[in-house]
């Protein structure tokens, strides 16, 4: 006999039980205990925060775990955990349909659907897709049993993998010149991957501090989309003194393949009726040739290059999760595929809210913030939407929260602390801008972005101590220009000059 379909009716009713459902669903259940708020969700396990800690103004750190929905609960009697799938949305209605037959009225809705990976081919039982780094360690029980494997994308999760990975082969594909583009410039790039090659730190560590400036004649081959948007190409004697080896002299066990994409990916059998023929791993002392090893899946890259492997990850991205939402709703969508919302994290549909991976901020963004979808945006948006579901309902007004002042996060690549704020790759400042650069191979890498005097972001790799001197030296955009390049001295402590 078929399960009794229900339907409730809550005030507030939230979806999704990633960072950014659960935090608002938290916020609201504290703004208004004696209202039940629903948090309709696809997984039995919620994406949960512990150990938050906020390291600065704008910076904070923490872990996520994933957690029985039951916890959450426990915390906050009045949020009511669903779980379902959502499969049509009624925003004329007030209404969620959810696959199991039940239906969920609301005053107001937040949608926190978040993002899917963009898989480089769906249904291959050879494509693993990694959504979020915490996954990533999954796959490292499956790497165990692998010897080669490869590797397409560019961004964190496929950072961390490469780094993480012990005892396999790794071909790593990636469509750039240098490795972290979303993350890093190619400086920076330079200065991980050393990281990658390196058995012991050398004894000899030198500090380079280097300034540029950008002039139309730099606007090199790297910058084969528009500069304005990419960030800046490092001039062409960043690295001199820094002894830092190219990508293409890579250990044993990492290869990388750049400006490449994947082409083709056959399977055993029909690599063998095809009579293709595969490369061996590249390594120093020989070059390539057949391989003589079968493999379950061979890739062929659009440099034409074929090799074997045993499986292939793809971590090339996501894409906002909005398809549930739009069948018979019109919402406006940015380019990017995510839910415009506007400074109150509203979307175009009344009473409809959204935050984390499935929106895209359409509001005119401070000089020195940008959009990425990361857990920490997530955690911001999901904490604010709720603050401005609260202020709506009860007719009060409320200011931006100020985490949209400054953009800034911190995590760590290749067991080094990673600091990037504001416009850390000279994001939308076109070429009027310079660089100023410190770096001492194998311990840190600090670069500063600099407009008309004025910082407008920074990378900091290792342990500078830097962060909240450049912090507030972004956000209160004092000119510098009398520091010139002492700003970046180790000799000089820049902290007692801003304190």
């Amino acid at each position: 006999m078929a399960a009794a379909r229900r339907s409730l009716a809550a005030k507030f009713v939230v979806v999704g039980g990633g960072i950014a459902g659960v935090t608002c669903a938290e916020q609201l259940a504290t703004h208004f205990p004696s209202e039940e708020v629903l948090l309709i969700t696809a997984s039995p396990v919620i994406k949960a925060i512990t150990n938050f800690k906020q390291v600065s103004k704008t910076l904070e750190e923490f872990d996520v775990e994933e957690q029985p929905s039951s916890v959450l609960e426990k915390h906050f009697p009045n949020i009511k955990v669903l779980e379902s799938r959502v499969k049509q949305l009624k925003a004329t209605e007030h209404c969620i349909l959810t696959e199991d037959g039940n239906q969920y009225k609301y005053e107001k809705l937040c949608l926190c659907a978040g993002a899917k990976p963009k898989l480089i081919s769906e249904g291959n039982p050879y494509v693993l897709g990694i959504r979020d780094t915490d996954s990533a360690q999954e796959f490292q029980k499956q790497l165990m049993k692998a010897k080669r494997i490869t590797i397409v994308g560019n961004g964190g999760i496929a950072l961390e993998l490469v780094y993480e990975i012990e005892g396999c082969e790794v071909i790593w594909a990636i469509k750039d010149k240098a490795i972290g583009n979303a993350f890093f410039d190619a400086g920076a790039a330079e200065f991980l991957t050393t990281k990658l090659t390196s058995k012991k730190s050398e004894a000899k560590i030198t500090c380079k501090r280097t300034r540029y400036t950008i002039e139309e004649s730099e606007k090199e081959a790297s910058d084969i989309n528009n500069a304005a948007n990419l960030g800046s190409a490092l001039g062409p004697d960043w690295h001199e003194g820094l002894n830092l080896k190219g990508t293409k002299e890579f250990s044993h066990k990492v290869h990388i393949e750049t400006i490449c994409e994947i082409k083709k990916i056959y399977h055993q059998e029909e690599f063998k009726q095809l009579k293709k023929r595969s490369l061996t791993f590249p390594t120093d002392c020989q070059d390539e040739s057949a391989d003589k090893d079968t493999w379950p899946v061979y890739i062929e890259l659009t440099n034409e290059k074929i090799y074997g492997c045993d499986f292939i990850v793809s971590a090339t991205g996501v894409m906002p999760n909005v398809e549930p939402f739009l069948d018979g709703n019109n919402f406006m969508l940015d380019e990017d595929g995510g839910l415009k919302v506007d400074d109150h994290m509203r979307t175009s549909l009344p009473n409809i809210y959204a935050a984390g991976d499935i929106c895209t901020a359409s509001w005119q963004p401070s000089p020195v913030w940008q959009q990425m979808r990361l857990w920490t945006q997530a955690r911001q948006m999901g904490n604010y939407a709720a603050k401005c579901m609260a202020a709506d309902t009860v007719g009060d007004s409320i200011d931006m929260d100020f985490c949209f002042e400054l953009f800034a996060h911190v995590t760590k690549f290749f067991n080094y602390k990673v600091v990037l704020l504001g416009k850390y790759n000279a994001q939308g400042l076109g070429l009027d801008h310079e660089l100023m650069l410190r770096c001492t191979k194998g311990q840190e890498y600090v670069k500063v972005v600099m407009q008309n005097g004025r910082m407008m972001g920074a990378i900091l790799i290792g342990e500078t101590d830097l962060e909240e001197t450049f912090e507030n030296l972004i956000l209160n955009q004092m000119n510098l220009s009398a520091y010139g390049e002492d700003l970046l001295d180790p000799n000089i402590d820049i902290e007692d000059y801003f304190d």
